[in-house]
């Protein structure tokens, strides 16, 4: 097969078609008839010799070939994306490029709002999507070319990727206040111990609250576990348990939906908040103004918080 042949802008349509699982979506975004699309897929599936979408009960989902191929092609347009960007790096119009930001919802909680803004007024009109990652995918995802930028605890152990430290997070607590004492404020070690807990976590059975506990010869009663920071309030709510979470996703939560946030009665080690990329990325101007805005402002970004000192 010779590039020759091909019309370079079905890659275009190939991209889309992978990150909206929609023809219907996939024609909004690219500014043509969905027709447009259909044709442009079959055409796809001649070049490579594979349906590379099939119907399922959600859209349009990839096969494997497709998602072999995704990295390469979306490679290969960033690449022509960031020429462009080259020709005029300082251009104020960034209409039509996003750059792809991967944290956890804990982050994204704390910190989402004022990264648009900042984002906003580094690139007007850039698109900025969020995706949820973890440390122990963040490396995967970034070398895959699934995300441009992290923040995450860590993570960043590939050769070819870069990281900065943007600070160092701890954990805080989060319960009801209809479950605590008048004027109370805080929760010893042997209430914390009584109550129910609430588990955030990918795996669902242990968090570092069990480890801590562990080494003074202590356990819990986990009554639930959810891999999302959002879900809290409505689990919190009306019940005697608590949750341990970072403290800048607590403070947040706490701030918007009338928790009461209180000190981690439990002495747990602090961890890195880290700013990781692809080293190759700093070649785009683009992410590379998205990664300065992130650098130059998030010391200055602090999570909403009704009393730092947790009263």
């Amino acid at each position: 097969m010779n590039i020759a042949d091909i019309d370079l802008n079905l890659l275009k349509v190939f991209e889309a078609l992978h990150e909206e699982s929609s023809a219907s979506r996939a024609a909004l975004r690219l500014g043509v008839t969905q027709s447009a699309v259909s044709a442009a897929l079959r055409r796809l599936r001649q070049v490579y010799g594979d349906q590379l979408f099939v119907r399922t009960g959600r859209g349009l989902g990839p096969t494997l070939k497709a998602n072999q191929l995704k990295p390469v092609i979306s490679d290969a347009l960033n690449k022509c994306r960031q020429s462009l960007a080259m020709v005029d790096p300082d251009t104020g119009d960034y209409t039509g490029r996003s750059v792809t930001l991967g944290m956890s919802d804990d982050f994204e909680i704390a910190y989402g709002r004022q990264l648009i803004e900042r984002v906003a007024r580094a690139a007007p009109q850039l698109r900025l999507i969020f995706r949820q990652t973890h440390s122990q995918i963040v490396g995967e995802a970034l070398m895959e070319r699934s995300i441009d930028l992290a923040i995450t605890a860590g993570g960043f152990t590939e050769r070819l990727l870069s990281r900065q430290v943007l600070g160092e997070g701890g954990y805080a607590c989060l319960v009801d206040p209809q479950s605590l004492a008048e004027g109370q404020h805080s929760i010893s070690l042997d209430q914390f111990v009584a109550r129910e807990h609430i588990l955030v976590s990918s795996g669902g059975f242990i968090g570092i609250t069990d480890e801590g506990l562990a080494a003074l010869g202590l356990s819990r009663r986990v009554c639930a576990s959810t891999t999302h920071f959002a879900a809290l309030p409505h689990l919190l709510k009306g019940s005697q348990a608590v949750a341990t979470i970072p403290d800048h996703a607590a403070a947040s939560i706490a701030a918007l939906c009338g928790l009461a946030l209180l000190p981690c009665p439990l002495a747990l080690p602090r961890y890195p908040i880290e700013l990781g990329w692809r080293t190759s990325a700093q070649l785009d101007p683009v992410v590379a103004k998205v990664r300065e805005a992130i650098l130059g402002g998030f010391a200055s970004m602090n999570p909403a918080t009704p009393d730092i000192s947790y009263r």
